[in-house]
């Protein structure tokens, strides 16, 4: 089997929420997606999708990602799509960095992977645990009654987990704002809920600290993602701190993990697909983490169709005692790329067991390509 052709499409995708708020005074109303078809030499598509979100996330935006793609892709013809390794090495050969890029290449060739051997993607990343993943939602920072009662609409569709984005400037509130949030989105906890404190890089050690000190001290029970934009910032405020810490932004490259590992800065990670460049480097992820009794929460940036099954099928793979939750970007967007059979369910999600990523593109909604590349 070798790649015949690979197209590229662009595609918008409004947030569902109408706007969406980070740290920083960061806001998004849409997102701009690239999605990849790779088509083998005997007819088979692969699909894939990587969604940056916006332009001041990290160091992703989706012209680059096209940029990168157009870089790439030619060379490309004539592989084996399901090396994914080599793949994956001449992507590195062809452009380095652009993880962006990369992803939706890399997920192409997955799905192509497993409908070549009527395997569902989860089987060839090394099997899955058979459970439920427990689902996490998105809390766009807000007022704290507002917040609290986002929780509540999705603890009632089904999520047991709960990312609650905080970041205030002092103009805004500053910590003590964001201490607010907090106790206000756990005010009503249920058994089994999770939840993840997230700045997503906009705090620095003294407003994390003076945030956690506004805090009940000991009697809420959440870790804290993404504290700081630094390693240097991340590591002092680790030194002062007894609540867990999630490394997301920063962890994007198989050597920040090594890194993480060898300063023992974190307690676990946001592993974002698109993030690390693709399944074949989030597997890397995975075994690491594994390796070293790190958490794992299987996310994205943000995303459609494509990226949810991308997210499940890797999550599946998480043994349970680690996986604190999965993101299903689904709902997060008003526009779905395809047909996926997973929707959730008493409280968690499971990837179908369809060949490759289980998506039926909606080849109507993503429409023509925007370049095309041939043998």
């Amino acid at each position: 089997m070798k790649i015949k052709k690979i197209d590229l499409y662009e595609l918008t995708l409004p947030y569902s929420g109408g706007t969406y708020e980070l740290s920083g005074g960061r806001v998004y109303t849409g997102f701009d997606s690239v999605l990849v078809c790779v088509t083998a030499d005997d007819g088979t598509e692969g699909w894939g999708e990587s969604t940056p979100f916006g332009t001041n996330y990290i160091a992703a935006h989706a012209r680059g990602a096209r940029a990168g793609i157009e870089e790439i892709a030619p060379h490309l013809i004539g592989h084996d799509p399901r090396d994914v390794d080599r793949v994956n090495d001449a992507m590195d050969t062809a452009l380095l960095g652009h993880n962006h890029a990369k992803n939706a290449i890399d997920l192409a060739c997955w799905d192509l992977f497993g409908k070549s051997v009527g395997l569902p993607v989860y089987k060839l990343l090394g099997g899955g645990t058979g459970k439920r993943l427990p689902a996490i939602s998105s809390i766009y920072a807000g007022t704290p009654e507002d917040m609290r009662t986002r929780v509540a609409e999705h603890r009632a569709m089904g999520y047991l987990g709960h990312s609650v984005k905080v970041g205030a400037s002092d103009s805004e509130g500053g910590p003590q704002l964001d201490a607010e949030r907090i106790a206000a989105c756990l005010a009503d906890r249920g058994p089994g809920e999770y939840f993840i404190v997230d700045a997503n890089g906009g705090l620095i050690p003294e407003t994390a600290l003076r945030m956690l000190r506004a805090l009940p001290e000991g009697s809420l029970d959440f870790a804290l993602e993404a504290p700081c934009a630094t390693w240097r910032e991340t590591l002092s405020l680790r030194q002062r701190c007894s609540v867990p810490i999630i490394l997301d932004e920063l962890a994007q490259e198989d050597g920040d993990i090594a890194q993480l590992l060898a300063v023992d800065i974190a307690d676990g990670i946001g592993l974002k697909i698109s993030k690390a460049g693709g399944l074949t480097h989030a597997r890397r992820h995975r075994d690491i983490c594994r390796a070293a009794g790190l958490t794992i929460s299987v996310q994205d940036t943000v995303g459609s169709t494509l990226s949810a099954a991308s997210i499940f099928h890797m999550g599946a793979t998480v043994p349970t005692r680690l996986l604190r939750c999965v993101l299903d970007p689904r709902d997060m967007v008003t526009v779905q790329t395809g047909e996926f059979d997973a929707p959730i369910k008493d409280g968690g999600v499971l990837p179908p067991d369809d060949p490759g990523l289980g998506v039926t593109i909606n080849k109507a909604l993503v429409g023509m390509p925007v370049a095309s590349w041939d043998a």
